[in-house]
């Protein structure tokens, strides 16, 4: 069986090599803003469905595996900052105050199958300066809601209810499940 995980993320990479130990990454040429969604739970998986759909139509035989993350404040989903500015918008809007962060999940193989995983994230009330300095190392940018767990969690972080995994990009308990039930 040949898999495929259809994003360029290196924190993907890393994680589903947790349950696979081959896997090629196709990133998809999905252009995620196109995607509308009556709810944010819907628009993670519409997402990476379209994603894993997308690159299953350049790899047939191959099992295809999309994710899309989102950071949720209220209703209103923060998706990659534009910019450095955009970026400490985000993080002040989300400092003490808890969020989701919901990833969709989507498989192509045998089955066509999606899912979507949600984790609570409370952070701590941090300061401008903090807020700056993690900004400045440019390392927001690429990262919905302005941020990876695995960078700030001791400094931003008071509590995670849920699936550590997915706050990272890819929920990899939930993505067994969900490969088993595409390959029947």
């Amino acid at each position: 069986m040949r898999y495929i995980l259809a994003s360029a993320s290196p924190r993907r990479k890393l994680l589903l090599q947790k349950l696979l130990q081959t896997f090629t990454v196709v990133p998809s040429r999905v252009d995620e803003s196109a995607v509308r969604a009556q709810t944010p739970e819907a628009f993670a998986v519409k997402a990476a469905l379209a994603k894993a759909l997308e690159v299953s139509c350049r790899h047939p035989r191959a099992t295809v595996i999309g994710a899309d993350t989102i950071v949720v404040l209220g209703q209103k989903i923060l998706g990659k900052p534009r910019d450095n500015r955009d970026a400490v918008r985000m993080l002040r809007a989300l400092t003490g105050h808890t969020h989701r962060v919901i990833t969709g999940l989507a498989v192509v193989g045998k089955r066509v199958g999606a899912t979507f995983v949600t984790t609570t994230v409370r952070m701590k009330k941090v300061g401008a300066g903090t807020i700056a300095a993690y900004v400045a190392t440019g390392r927001p940018l690429d990262k919905a809601g302005a941020y990876g767990i695995q960078e700030i969690e001791a400094t931003f972080i008071d509590r995670i209810d849920g699936d550590y995994d997915n706050v990272v990009g890819l929920p990899v308990a939930a993505l067994k499940i969900l490969l088993k039930e595409c390959q029947k």
